[in-house]
């Protein structure tokens, strides 16, 4: 909203007003009102939360400080999504279509993550939301995300006119793009397409439309990137709830998640970096800066109060709407098939759960009785039977977690 005032303002030379249509400008502001949210805002919410009794339930695992949890306040998730909204809402364009589909997925995967824990706390059931349910909204978020890329115009990959033709993607319009020099001018196509970016591929790029041996397949491959959207959305959402286990864990690797994704954004809406770096140049992406700046200074904002020894859990409320983010921005980006790479915790979280149970249902079946692999899964539960403190399991995490970034953002230069 505020973007669209100082827009007004410029047009009477308002002096400093056009400060606001640099992305870095309104990307740190953002970070920097998101941050006092969550930190001031954040202290009030946990308080409200206190005396509504809104206190987690601990299973006793025999894990060791786990009984001092009892009753920590829970559904803290709320304040990550307050961070998000608000800045966002001040400070992006809101017409942007892909601004509109992020406030969308944070809201919606926020109100599943809501039902979730109000079920669990308030209802005294601690099954919380069936799981029935729960996939259900994953899916139609994948859903959604899938159909908008498909249907929207606004959604499109900038390409030479003799690549869009020779592929024979739809074009949606033709742009005179200015040479780097400012000397000559280059016309470009914006095309829908299935195209996404990923390293050691011919061009840097691979085409979903590929997969299928018959020609003219460019709307089959609508097909499988939407199933693959839903498959993905699913995933790792229900992996960043699984991360979700001790103090700090999740906002943590979320937040250098978010910074990665940050990188992916400015790079893939530059043209000139776009093109340096050989990566598909995403037009109107130049907004989910502004949106992941948000993002990142709610997740951070969050571990003041998360941080061991937590005041407050983000619950499923924080950590289903995190996932739902994460996938749903990897998708827009075209980044999704990194998300092994940037997300390689919430995947390892996700295979030791996977892993322990299926062997555990194998040698029960095979021996008479289930044996397990980790001595408790997800993994970082693992560390905590080992005796290493939850602090430092989350540092570890963390570093593992940025070291990931690093090589995720490396791929950029692999061709």
């Amino acid at each position: 909203m505020l973007y669209y005032l100082f827009e007004w303002l410029e047009k009477f030379d308002w002096s400093g007003a056009g400060v606001f249509r640099y992305i870095s400008f309104r990307a740190l502001a953002a970070v920097f009102i998101s941050l006092m949210i969550s930190i001031v805002f954040g202290g009030k919410i946990i308080d409200y939360l206190r005396r509504m009794q809104v206190g987690e339930t601990v299973r006793d695992l025999g894990l060791k400080g786990q009984i001092e949890k009892q009753g920590t306040p829970t559904m803290g998730g709320i304040i990550i999504i307050m961070s998000i909204l608000i800045p966002c809402l001040l400070l992006a364009k809101l017409d942007n279509i892909y601004i509109i589909l992020m406030i969308i997925a944070t809201v919606w995967m926020g109100i599943i993550g809501f039902l979730d824990d109000y079920i669990k706390v308030f209802k005294k059931d601690k099954e919380g939301l069936q799981g029935k349910f729960k996939i259900l909204g994953q899916i139609g978020l994948g859903l959604l995300v899938g159909l908008v890329m498909f249907m929207s115009n606004e959604v499109v990959v900038r390409v030479s006119p003799d690549f869009a033709e020779t592929q024979g993607y739809e074009v949606v319009e033709f742009k005179p793009v200015v040479s780097k020099n400012q000397l000559d001018t280059t016309l470009m196509a914006n095309v829908k397409t299935t195209l996404t970016n990923v390293p050691f591929m011919v061009g840097n790029n691979f085409d979903y439309a590929d997969l299928l041996p018959f020609s003219n397949s460019q709307r089959a491959g609508w097909v499988i990137f939407i199933l693959l959207t839903i498959f993905i959305v699913t995933a790792v959402s229900n992996a960043a709830n699984l991360t979700d286990g001790i103090d700090g864990l999740a906002a943590g690797t979320s937040a250098i998640i978010g910074a990665t994704l940050g990188i992916f954004a400015y790079v893939s809406s530059n043209n000139i970096f776009s093109e340096y770096l050989g990566i598909l140049y995403l037009p109107g992406s130049e907004e989910l800066v502004i949106f992941i700046a948000c993002f990142l200074g709610g997740c951070i904002g969050f571990l003041w109060h998360n941080s061991f020894p937590a005041r407050v859990f983000m619950g499923d409320t924080g950590s289903l709407t995190i996932g739902g983010i994460i996938a749903a921005l990897a998708i827009v980006l075209r980044k999704e098939l990194l998300i092994p790479i940037f997300c390689g915790i919430f995947l390892v979280e996700n295979l030791s759960v996977m892993i322990q149970v299926s062997y555990f249902k194998y040698t029960r079946k095979k021996y008479g009785e289930g044996r397990r692999i980790f001595k408790m899964s997800p993994l970082h539960h693992h560390y905590q039977k080992l005796g290493m403190h939850e602090s430092k399991i989350v540092t570890r995490f963390w570093i593992v977690g940025i070291l990931l970034a690093v090589l995720a953002i490396i791929t950029l230069k692999i061709r």
